[in-house]
C-alpha cells in the first residue's frame, strides 16, 4: 500500500528529534572546565577575554571553540558582551557564551575590573564578601565548555551568541536544575575523584541547556530548531542523519516522507533557510572532517562512507566548503 502523508501526524515524532539532537551533541564531543566559584561584593565587575584567548589561557588544541558559561546561584549580575545587549542574570539562571566574544560581568558601577586571568593565577578577589557573607551580592559559578567540530554542525550554527536558561523552569526535556545541584554537591563535598565527577557533570550541563532551548524555540521561528520539530522536514533530517552515505537526492529525500518533490524542497528550504542538498553537503562535510580528524582511514574510504562515488568529487566538495583538499586540512588538524 502507498504511503502518504496521512501516515505521518501533524507533530513532532520525538524519537527522530532526540536522534537529530543526539548526532549534532555527540559531533561536538563536549567537555567541561570549571574555572572558579566565588562570591562578590557590589560593585564588582570581571572581564572574560573572547573565545581565542580562552584557548590560549587554558592551552587546549587549536580548532577547539573554548565557550564560557556562567551561573548564578545567588544575588544577580549583568552580562555586557561586546558591542552586545546587556543580559540580566538572577538566581538559578545561566548563560552561555556560545559566540564566543568577549565580555564583562559585573553588579553596580565598579571602576576597577579584575580579569580572569588573574584570578585563574591565583590573584585574590578584590570584592570577596565579609567574613560573615553579609555583604554579598552574588555568588557566581563559571566554567567553559569545549566543542570540538563546529564549523559544520547545525545545532551549533543555530544556538544563539549569549543563550539563556532557567534552572527552576520544568520541561519535559531536560533536568538542568537536577544537574547544576549535583555539580554543585560534588563541588562543596570535595569527594574522591570529585574533579571527574564534575567534569562529566559538565557535560551533561551543557547537554540539558541545549534540550532546554530546543524545547523552549517558537515553531514559528525560521532556521535549524523549527525544522527539526517540523514533522516533514524533522523526518527527512532524520533520514540524512542516520544515513549520511546513502544516495540522497530530492526526490528520494521527498519519498522518505511522502510528499511530491516540488513541495517538499519549498517546505525545507522555507523552515531552514537552504535546500535539502545544501544541508546534505554540509552534514556530509561535518562527518568528514570528524573522520579524516579522528581515524586512520584513508581519504578515499572516508569520501565512500559520506556518500561520494570518487575521490575527486569528494575533493572538490570538500575545497568548497572548508576551503582547502581533505589531505591538507588532515594534516594541518593533526600538527
Amino acid at each position: 500500500m502507498a504511503k502518504t502523508t496521512v501516515d505521518f501526524a501533524e507533530a513532532t515524532d520525538f524519537s527522530l528529534l532526540s536522534s537529530v539532537i543526539d548526532d549534532t551533541l555527540r559531533s561536538l564531543r563536549v567537555t567541561g572546565s570549571l574555572l572558579l566559584r566565588e562570591s562578590y561584593a557590589p560593585p564588582w565587575s570581571i572581564a572574560i577575554p573572547d573565545t581565542d584567548k580562552l584557548a590560549a589561557l587554558l592551552k587546549v588544541d587549536s580548532g577547539v571553540r573554548v565557550v564560557a558559561f556562567h551561573l548564578v546561584e545567588f544575588g544577580h549580575c549583568e552580562i555586557k558582551p561586546k558591542g552586545g545587549d546587556e543580559v540580566l542574570l538572577t538566581a538559578g539562571e545561566m548563560a552561555i557564551c556560545f559566540g564566543g566574544g568577549a565580555h564583562r560581568l559585573s553588579q553596580g558601577e565598579s571602576s576597577a575590573t579584575q580579569s580572569i586571568e588573574a584570578l585563574l593565577a591565583g590573584g585574590p578577589n578584590l570584592r570577596r564578601p565579609d567574613a560573615l557573607g553579609r555583604n554579598a551580592g552574588a555568588a557566581l559559578l563559571c566554567g567553559a565548555f569545549l566543542l570540538h567540530d563546529t564549523a559544520f554542525n547545525p545545532l551549533f550554527a543555530a544556538l544563539p551568541p549569549v543563550m539563556r536558561a532557567t534552572l527552576s523552569r520544568p520541561g519535559a526535556l531536560h533536568n538542568l536544575a537536577g544537574v547544576a545541584r549535583l555539580m554543585a554537591e560534588e563541588i562543596d563535598r570535595k569527594p574522591l575523584a570529585g574533579g571527574y565527577i564534575v567534569e562529566r557533570l559538565l557535560e551533561v550541563l551543557c547537554a540539558e541547556a541545549v534540550r532546554a532551548h530546543v524545547e523552549a524555540v517558537p515553531r514559528h521561528e525560521t532556521g535549524w530548531f523549527r525544522a527539526i520539530k517540523d514533522p516533514i522536514v524533522g523526518r527527512a533530517i532524520a533520514a540524512i542523519h542516520s544515513r549520511p552515505g546513502a544516495d540522497w537526492s530530492v526526490l528520494r529525500l521527498a519519498a522518505q516522507v511522502a510528499m511530491s518533490p516540488s513541495r517538499f524542497a519549498a517546505r525545507f528550504s522555507e523552515a531552514l533557510g537552504e535546500s535539502p542538498m545544501a544541508y546534505v553537503s554540509q552534514w556530509r562535510i561535518n562527518i568528514a572532517c570528524r573522520q579524516l580528524a579522528t581515524t586512520r582511514q584513508g581519504v578515499e574510504q572516508v569520501a565512500a562512507n559520506v556518500g561520494y562515488e570518487s575521490l575527486a568529487a569528494f575533493s572538490r566538495a570538500f575545497k568548497k566548503r572548508v576551503g582547502e583538499s581533505p589531505a591538507a586540512w588532515r594534516t594541518r588538524e593533526r600538527l
